[in-house]
């Protein structure tokens, strides 16, 4: 949920995340939801979530191992993290799953593949470790 009180809900047999307002049934598409894929406008399997003020929505995309932006009302995202095969590069994620986004844009992702957590700042091609659990 956003601080504006919207809630944010990926779908993952839609492969997209939605957007509702309260007492909305119905959401509306804010990521994703041009089937399963690895384009710029698709997701394969989005799992964890995260808001930033602005409203834009980062999606680890589990599948295509990388982190996605959607700023918001774009009809594509941005990858942010990853999107270069599963590995244990920096440049690489493994199945990402929980994320969070400081206030300098920086992000962090606990990866599932790799056991341990990467940290990649607002426009790095690579992530640094900051915690690797070594399995």
């Amino acid at each position: 949920m956003d601080d504006q009180k919207y809630l944010y809900v990926s779908d993952e047999e839609k492969h997209a995340v939605r957007r509702y307002q309260f007492g909305d049934k119905n959401g509306i598409i804010v990521a994703g939801g041009n089937g399963e894929g690895d384009g710029l406008n698709q997701l394969n399997l989005p799992t964890y979530l995260f808001v930033d003020r602005q409203q834009s929505v980062y999606v680890s995309d589990w599948y295509n191992h990388r982190v996605m932006k959607w700023v918001k009302g774009a009809q594509v995202g941005i990858v942010v993290a990853g999107g270069q095969c599963s590995g244990y590069a920096q440049t690489q994620l493994s199945y990402p799953r929980g994320l969070f986004v400081d206030t300098l844009g920086t992000l962090y992702v606990a990866q599932w593949g790799n056991d341990r957590v990467i940290r990649w700042p607002q426009g790095a091609l690579q992530g640094t470790v900051v915690l690797d659990g070594n399995g």
